[in-house]
């Protein structure tokens, strides 16, 4: 099992999920603005993150709509 994952969505990579020393979990760290919420948050695996990135990404969208 990788310790690392890149997370993208819509084409652009929203971060990474980097596997906590001897734990099961994965810490995200963004790589652009729209997910920096997420950054440093701690997920069970790198699916949740992915999940969580798409719902951030929805969220940015709406945002921009209403502007």
């Amino acid at each position: 099992m990788s310790d690392a994952y890149i997370i993208e969505v819509a084409d652009e990579t929203a971060g990474i999920v980097v596997r906590q020393n001897s734990e099961k979990s994965y810490r995200f760290h963004a790589s652009l603005p729209r997910y920096y919420p997420l950054d440093g948050k701690i997920f069970d695996a790198p699916r949740d993150a992915e999940r969580a990135a798409l719902a951030q990404f929805g969220r940015g969208r709406q945002k921009a709509k209403a502007a």
